[in-house]
């Protein structure tokens, strides 16, 4: 039997095809599932234009379409096309397979006619709602046809609707307790709202709201619904209280094969990982940080502790608080690496970008990467000292950039949010700030926002600094952290493990 996923992004080792978390943990489950012997089938757009690039011009940041690799495209495997309905015209679409072991991901491609192909132009950036609209219609239709036809419902276990962009999906293709539906961010962008005549002029549905919510239709039609760590139960359930029955917890995991350097995942697994050779191990992994930081300037003290932070840049995930406290100690003895992408149609996410950028312009121990990718995360989180995740408590989701560091030894200090609070303990294995809040706070309009930023960046940069100092007084200290991250983190994070938890009765323990 078949396990279908359906998902807008989905990062692999090769290829553009992804925009942040939610990509990068699908191709986790890919690559687990793979290795697991799991018949996996994950169903996504071919994006010839892949998300976003930042190029440097003119000490300017300068957003470009990116390219995909040839060592990508010669890993498609290219299937028969087959055609759609949309906008009630015939729509040819180029199905493309990759496969790693037992998985297998189909990339839909748009190929004619000419206004259909900028769906699968780029991912999540669109020139309207309507064109935005089309392109879940499109991942919609597509993802239908290929299961009745390539795949049969009869063969298939589970449908997984990983976010809500093809919600409809049950609604043209009926399957009874097949569909289930993945909520993966509180965040309005991940609860796509669409004009009911839209939706009634593509798929015939009438509905009462003259905003329809794509959320509320997936949870009304999937037989059961899954948030993403155990807090976020209490984030979204006051947000959907009406299913609030369906709604149930699996915290998000890493792919260790993919993110814990072999190094650290050998001596781990056999036991023989101690401090001694944990403090060797890293040195090496930050020596490869560095050596890679020197080709962009000059590093003046490699002794100093390495902090990264690196993630997709918008609002809730508060960047500002490592600038802010950059500004305010000008003159530590530390190394910041900076990492992460703004959407190109979010003015203010790219002013907060911008602000990273020209402080890595103006600091000589600053390091801005705006092209951040897979194999740079890799290197940043095996080889940095410290990570830092400072999302607005609430926000987010999951997580899972202090999973990635903690499994490499690489402590976190981190917000009291998403799955960290389920991992990290305070002052044993990493650091907490600031408050655990229980309910979605709009951070663009209510005024507490404002008062719980002040005090939580009161707090951060009270814990950084202390770390920074235990970090110069008593490294074998600091170490032990590292070493304690790796010991509890590890058993908890595998990707194998949140496959089970989804896949319970289908996978063998």
């Amino acid at each position: 039997m078949v396990i279908v996923s359906v998902s807008m992004d989905l990062a692999l080792e090769e290829g553009q095809t992804y925009a942040g978390g939610l990509g990068v943990l699908e191709g986790d489950k890919f690559y687990g599932a793979g290795r697991m012997g799991i018949d996996y089938a994950i169903l996504t757009l071919f994006y010839r234009g892949g998300y976003v690039d930042y190029i440097q011009h003119n000490n300017e940041l300068i957003p470009i379409a990116q390219k995909q690799s040839i060592e990508f495209l010669d890993k498609l495997k290219p299937l028969e096309v087959f055609t759609i309905k949309l906008k009630g015209e015939e729509v040819t679409v180029r199905p493309w397979e990759y496969t790693y072991k037992s998985a297998r991901a189909f990339f839909f491609e748009a190929i004619n006619p000419e206004w259909a192909r900028v769906l699968t132009d780029r991912l999540y950036i669109e020139n309207s709602l309507e064109e935005k609209f089309y392109k879940c219609a499109f991942l919609t239709r597509a993802a239908a046809k290929f299961i009745e036809d390539k795949i049969g419902l009869e063969k298939i276990d589970y449908i997984d609707l990983q976010e809500a962009y093809v919600a409809l999906l049950p609604i043209i293709l009926p399957a009874d307790d097949l569909y289930r539906l993945v909520i993966h961010t509180p965040g309005p962008w991940g609860h796509p709202v669409f004009p009911r005549e839209l939706i009634e002029r593509e798929f015939g549905s009438k509905f009462v709201s003259p905003q329809v919510v794509l959320t509320e239709i997936g949870l009304s039609l999937a037989q059961k619904a899954f948030v993403v760590s155990v807090k976020q139960v209490d984030i979204i359930k006051k947000i959907f209280p009406h299913y609030v029955i369906k709604i149930k917890e699996i915290t998000n995991g890493i792919d260790l094969d993919r993110w814990m350097a072999p190094e650290f995942r050998r001596l781990y697994f056999d036991g023989a990982l101690d401090i001694q050779s944990f403090k060797m191990i890293h040195r090496g992994l930050k020596s490869r940080l560095l050596n890679y930081l020197k080709h962009l300037k000059n590093v003046k003290d490699e002794e100093s502790i390495v902090i990264a932070c690196a993630r997709r840049i918008v609002k809730y995930k508060r960047p500002e608080f490592i600038a802010r406290f950059i500004e305010e100690n000008r003159d530590l003895p530390a190394i910041y690496v900076l990492d992460g992408k703004a959407h190109p149609n979010d003015p203010d996410g790219i002013e907060r970008m911008k602000r990273l950028y020209d402080l890595s312009k103006n600091h000589s121990n600053v390091f801005f990467l705006p092209t951040y990718d897979l194999k740079m995360a890799k290197t940043l989180l095996q080889g940095s000292d410290l990570n830092v995740f400072t999302p607005f408590s609430g926000w987010e989701a999951c997580g899972t950039s202090y999973m990635k560091a903690g499994v490499n030894g690489v402590p976190s200090l981190s917000s009291r949010d998403g799955g960290a609070l389920e991992l990290i303990k305070d002052g044993v294995n990493g650091w907490f700030f600031g408050k655990d809040i229980r309910e979605l706070i709009d951070i663009y309009t209510d005024p507490r926002a404002e008062e719980i930023n002040r005090e939580d960046y009161n707090g951060f940069r009270s814990r950084l600094l202390s770390i920074i100092k235990m970090y110069q007084e008593d490294k074998d200290k600091f170490y032990e952290f590292g070493l304690e991250a790796i010991k509890t983190f590890t058993p908890k994070v595998d990707i194998t493990h949140v496959l089970k938890e989804y896949y319970k009765g289908i996978i063998k323990s």
